[in-house]
C-alpha cells in the first residue's frame, strides 16, 4: 500500500496546475495528483473553474474521480453536476457506497433524478438508493448506508469468514459483523478479532454479543450523532420498526452532520437565515442575511424614538446620553452569554441535565451576582472618576443592575420558549436577542432615571 502524498495547497501550485490543464498535459497532472489524498484533491477543485475541475474529473482514474465527487464543497458540486452527461454521472455513482449516491441525486430535480437512474446498471445499488431516496435528509434512514456485512446466527465460523469475503468487496470500511436471524431480524454482533480466535465450528449464535446499540430509521440525525458520541461508537447499525436491519451509519457520515449541524448554528447565531457559503452570488449571501440586518435596523429606530420619549429628561441631565452605549453593550453582551450557555445545554441534551426552572434560578443567581458586581462598580466610577453626585451615580449602577438581570432573563428564557416550539434556539443568541435587550434596556435605564432623578 503506498503511503499518502503529504500535500500542501500554493497558489504557485494552482496557477502550475491550470497552465498544465489550459496545455492539457496530462502527464503533469496526473503525476501532481499521483498519491495525494482524496480531501485534498477535493480542495484543490473547489479552488478551479468548474470547466477546469471537470477536465481533472475525467482525467483521473474513475473510481478516484467518484471519490473526489462526494468531497466537494456543496457549490462546486452543483456546478459540475450541471455540467456532465447523465450517463457519466451514473457511472459515478455505480462506484459511489449507497448513501453517498443518493446524496449526489439529491441535488437533482425530480425528473433529472429519474434520468440519472434509468442509467444506473448495477440493479443492486440502484435497490439500495432508491430505499435510501425514501427517508427524509436529516434522518438515519437519510444517512445511512446499505453496504455492510450480516451473518446469520446459525452459520459456523468457516461460513461466516467466507461469507465476509463475499460481502467485503462492496464494503470499504468494516467496524463490526452484525448478526441476524432468519427473518434479518438484528440480534447482535461479533468482532472480527473474535471471529479470527473462535474454533472453525462454533456457531455465531455462541459469540454473539447482544449488546449492542441500535437505532430507528426515523431518528433525527443530530440524536444519532449525540448517541454515538456519548458511547464513542464507529458505527451504529439502523433498523425499520420491525428490527429488520436496513443500514449502518459510520463514524465519517456523523462527523458531516455534526459539522453542519454546527455550521446551521453559528449562522443562526449571527442572524444568517439560510445556509450559505462566501461562494455563493451577492444576491444569494444578501438575501440570507439582510432579514436580520432590518430587524436590528428597526430596533435601533426604536430606540431612537424612544430616546426622544426622554429628551426632556435628556436636556436637564445631558450626561445620561453619555451612558447608553454603556447600558446597551452590556445588555447585550449578557443576553448573548446567558442565551449561549442555554443553547449549548439543549444541544447537549444530556439525561442529568436542569430542568427549564432549574436553569432560569441558576441564570437568575449568576445575573443577581454579576449586576451586583458591575453596577457597583460602575456607582464608583461614576462618583470617584467622573465626579458626578452620589444620586447620579447611584441612578446609573441601579439602572446597568436591572439592565443585566433584565438580559439574562432573556437571555434564558428566549431560547427555552424556541425550543419548546420546535424553533432553532440558536438564533435567541444573535440579533434577536442584541436588538430585544436594548430596547429593554433603554426603557429601564431611563425608567429608572425618572424615579431616581424625578425627570
Amino acid at each position: 500500500m503506498e503511503p499518502i502524498k503529504k500535500f500542501e495547497l500554493s497558489k504557485e501550485y494552482l496557477e502550475r496546475l491550470q497552465t498544465g490543464i489550459a496545455a492539457s498535459d496530462t502527464a503533469y497532472i496526473l503525476d501532481s495528483l499521483d498519491g495525494v489524498n482524496v480531501a485534498d484533491i477535493a480542495a484543490i477543485l473547489d479552488e478551479l473553474d468548474t470547466s477546469e475541475s471537470l477536465y481533472v474529473l475525467r482525467l483521473i482514474e474513475s473510481q478516484l474521480a467518484a471519490d473526489t465527487l462526494i468531497e466537494l464543497s456543496d457549490t462546486t458540486l452543483e456546478k459540475i453536476l450541471q455540467e456532465l452527461e447523465t450517463k457519466e454521472i451514473a457511472s459515478w455513482i455505480e462506484l459511489m457506497d449507497s448513501d453517498d449516491g443518493a446524496d449526489i441525486l439529491n441535488f437533482f430535480s425530480e425528473k433529472e433524478r429519474e434520468e440519472v437512474i434509468a442509467e444506473i446498471d448495477d440493479r443492486l445499488k440502484l435497490e439500495q438508493i432508491l430505499e435510501l431516496l425514501r427517508y427524509e435528509e436529516d434522518t438515519a434512514g437519510g444517512i445511512m448506508a446499505k453496504e455492510f456485512i450480516r451473518a446469520n446466527k446459525n452459520w459456523n465460523i468457516v461460513q461466516t469468514i467466507n461469507e465476509i469475503r463475499r460481502q467485503a468487496e462492496n464494503v470499504e470500511k468494516i467496524y463490526s459483523i452484525y448478526v441476524v436471524n432468519n427473518k434479518q431480524q438484528l440480534l447482535g454482533r461479533v468482532s472480527l478479532k473474535k471471529i479470527i480466535l473462535t474454533a472453525a465450528e462454533t456457531k455465531i449464535e455462541d459469540i454473539i454479543d447482544e449488546n449492542i446499540i441500535s437505532v430507528p430509521v426515523y431518528m433525527d440525525q443530530e440524536e444519532v450523532a449525540t448517541l454515538m458520541r456519548k458511547y464513542d461508537l464507529e458505527s451504529v447499525p439502523v433498523v425499520n420498526a420491525k428490527n429488520k436491519l436496513v443500514g449502518r451509519i459510520t463514524v465519517d457520515d456523523i462527523l458531516d452532520v455534526v459539522q453542519e449541524e454546527a455550521d446551521e448554528d453559528i449562522q443562526a447565531m449571527a442572524g444568517v437565515s439560510a445556509d450559505i457559503e462566501e461562494s455563493d452570488s451577492v444576491f444569494t449571501i444578501s438575501k440570507a442575511r439582510l432579514p436580520w440586518l432590518l430587524i436590528g435596523v428597526i430596533g435601533g429606530l426604536l430606540g431612537a424614538k424612544l430616546i426622544g420619549f426622554f429628551e426632556g429628561g435628556l436636556s436637564k441631565y445631558l450626561a445620561l446620553a453619555s451612558f447608553i452605549p454603556l447600558v446597551a453593550a452590556t445588555g447585550g453582551n449578557v443576553g448573548i452569554q446567558a442565551s449561549s450557555l442555554i443553547v449549548q445545554s439543549l444541544a447537549s441534551k444530556s439525561a442529568f441535565d436542569d430542568t427549564p426552572w432549574q436553569r432560569f434560578f441558576k441564570g437568575f443567581l449568576v445575573a443577581l451576582l454579576n449586576g451586583f458586581v458591575l453596577g457597583g462598580f460602575v456607582f464608583l466610577v461614576v462618583i470617584y472618576l467622573y465626579g458626578f453626585e452620589p444620586l447620579f451615580g447611584i441612578t446609573v449602577g441601579f439602572a446597568l443592575f436591572c439592565v443585566v438581570l433584565l438580559s439574562s432573563f432573556m437571555g434564558t428564557v428566549t431560547p427555552l420558549v424556541l425550543h419548546r416550539f420546535g424553533i432553532n434556539p440558536a438564533i435567541a443568541s444573535g440579533p434577536f436577542i442584541t436588538t430585544t435587550n436594548d430596547l429593554l434596556g433603554l426603557a429601564v435605564y431611563f425608567g429608572v432615571a425618572m424615579l431616581l432623578l424625578n425627570l
